[in-house]
């Protein structure tokens, strides 16, 4: 996903700014050339490397799409085992966090799995809202509400989606969801890509 302005947060945070030096150094390019590349500066590059800044979902996704890279890899940052059951512990998932603090998602799907689909749990308090920039051309998103109301934008159309009731919907051009209930409310998101677009 795309969405604007959100920070990571995980109760055991991944290693991302070494991570990212060693995606940077393995390509050849310089902190500058990252920079000119991704649109971030030099200077905020130097600091999430060294691990001094903790950057926004807005920041890796550009530098991610800089890099050829995907964002649950780079959050994962290590090969999945092949085991008959892979149990993930609650403090092993991923977590983003809006910058307002009024909507979390936790990232339920595998890295093996980013070039296809993507998998999250989303929490919103009262009025939170994630608004997306557009994703791959073909991308498609399907929400599938569990508690409380969302109110889906999608370009110029909008929906209400009550608990029980799914919404699919183009994801490759600019796309929203609203918590419009007065208790927050729970979804599940699945974002499919284009499998003609898997190299994203």
């Amino acid at each position: 996903m795309t969405l604007r302005e959100p920070v990571i947060g995980l109760n055991e945070p991944p290693a991302i700014g070494p991570r990212l030096q060693a995606e940077r150094k393995a390509r050849n390019l310089t902190l500058a050339e990252l920079a000119l590349a991704s649109g971030v500066s030099r200077s905020m590059l130097s600091e999430i490397e060294r691990g001094d800044a903790n950057p926004t979902y807005g920041t890796l996704w550009h530098l991610t799409r800089a890099l050829g890279l995907d964002m649950s890899s780079l959050l994962s940052g290590a090969k999945e085992e092949a085991r008959a059951i892979d149990h993930q512990t609650e403090h092993s998932i991923p977590m983003i966090r809006s910058a307002d603090g009024t909507c979390t998602l936790h990232i339920l799907s595998p890295a093996s799995m980013v070039s296809i689909t993507e998998w999250y749990l989303l929490s919103f308090e009262p009025g939170g809202r994630l608004m997306s920039e557009p994703h791959a051309h073909g991308t498609l998103e399907h929400l599938h509400c569990t508690e409380g109301e969302i109110l889906v934008r999608c370009g110029g159309s909008e929906t209400r989606l009550r608990a029980g009731e799914t919404a699919r919907y183009a994801a490759d051009i600019e796309h929203g969801l609203v918590s419009i209930g007065p208790s927050g409310a729970k979804a599940f998101l699945v974002v499919a890509f284009d499998p003609a677009k898997r190299t994203r």
